[in-house]
């Protein structure tokens, strides 16, 4: 053993609106190596402080922290975005004694995991043609987050972005229509209202309100009431159990392939798009069946560069946190 190896541990954090996942990493020249890892139910706490004194009592001693969190960041303070938390790098530094703690958005985590993921991590929507420049994260699950891979011309640069609030963009009469029904709830419509676990229900409360089909049977409700009803939905979709749960997901899925497609453009990402979330792995099958891309590739005129472009599914839940992780390591080697 190399007496003179010197071994940093850092604290990384995936905090999303159900769940909080924590890991503990051993930093050296050896590389990263995880040592700890545990999930924490996110509303049973009252602080992400509490979540990580639970988490490290016990274990290591942690020099460097890096959370990704759901939600804006601005100086250093987080507004997790579907959780009543206010997180404060200092306030972690000082109530936890860690030397050093950043916080970046959940999906920079995201893009950053991107890095050290294998092959069998993805699975691909479109081969397309890798070229050199920019990329995108979009991720659908308890809310949408979206994120950046800014090329450099060395590496990609990962950079955060709200582009899952910017507004919802109906593109036919039936999307004019589900506009219609949650602008009458919510006043300003989003993607996120659309493309979320609490969208795909949106949904569907859009279909059944619309007479289009038959009254919920008995058995729908009572699942919906026993579970969480996006995945009631989904399951019921993938099951062809019912028609508006079908439909439901139908819609979903194109208006996430053409919201994925938007992104495309709006950044370039000729290097190529990743989709993330909690969602995609549930309906893999759905995404697979050409909907997404044909909606995706629908650009008019631009069809011709987003046909082109990579598109993939992050299949490993941990990408987050070992993207934190290894935001700390860069952290902890500098």
């Amino acid at each position: 053993m190399n007496k003179n190896k010197k071994t940093t541990v850092v604290l990384a954090g995936d905090i999303g609106g159900t769940k909080t996942r924590l890991g503990l990493f051993s930093v050296s020249n050896e590389g990263l190596r995880g040592l700890s890892e545990q999930t924490f139910p996110s509303k049973d706490y009252d602080s992400v402080e509490a979540i990580i004194r639970a988490f490290l009592k016990g274990r290591e001693k942690v020099s460097i922290a890096c959370l990704g969190v759901a939600g804006p960041i601005f100086e250093g303070i987080a507004i997790a975005t579907n959780l009543p938390w206010k997180i404060a790098e200092k306030s972690l530094e000082r109530a936890l004694r860690i030397k050093k703690t950043v916080l970046i958005n959940d999906l920079v985590a995201n893009a950053y995991g991107i890095s050290v993921l294998k092959g069998k991590d993805f699975e691909v929507l479109n081969t397309g043609k890798k070229r050199q420049g920019n990329a995108a994260v979009l991720s659908a699950g308890t809310g949408l987050g979206a994120a950046i891979l800014f090329w450099d011309g060395m590496r990609h640069l990962p950079s955060p972005s709200e582009g899952g609030h910017i507004e919802f963009g109906p593109r036919n009469r039936l999307e004019l229509e589900l506009l219609q029904y949650l602008f009458d709830l919510y006043g300003h419509v989003s993607y996120e209202r659309v493309l979320s676990g609490a969208g795909l229900f949106n949904i569907y409360q859009f279909f059944r309100s619309s007479g289009r089909f038959s009254a919920e049977p008995d058995w729908l409700a009572e699942k919906m009431r026993r579970e969480d009803p996006a995945a009631a939905i989904a399951e019921t979709a993938g099951r062809k159990k019912d028609k508006c749960c079908a439909e439901t997901l139908d819609l979903f899925v194109s208006i996430y392939g053409a919201a994925a497609g938007n992104l495309a453009l709006q950044v370039m990402a000729l290097s190529g798009v990743y989709i993330g979330g909690g969602i995609a792995p549930k309906i893999i099958c759905k995404l697979k069946d050409g909907a997404f891309m044909h909606a995706f590739k629908n650009k008019g005129r631009l069809t011709s560069i987003v046909q082109r472009i990579p598109v993939r599914i992050i299949m490993n839940d941990r990408a987050a946190l070992l993207g934190a992780a290894t935001y700390a390591a860069d952290l902890a080697k500098g």
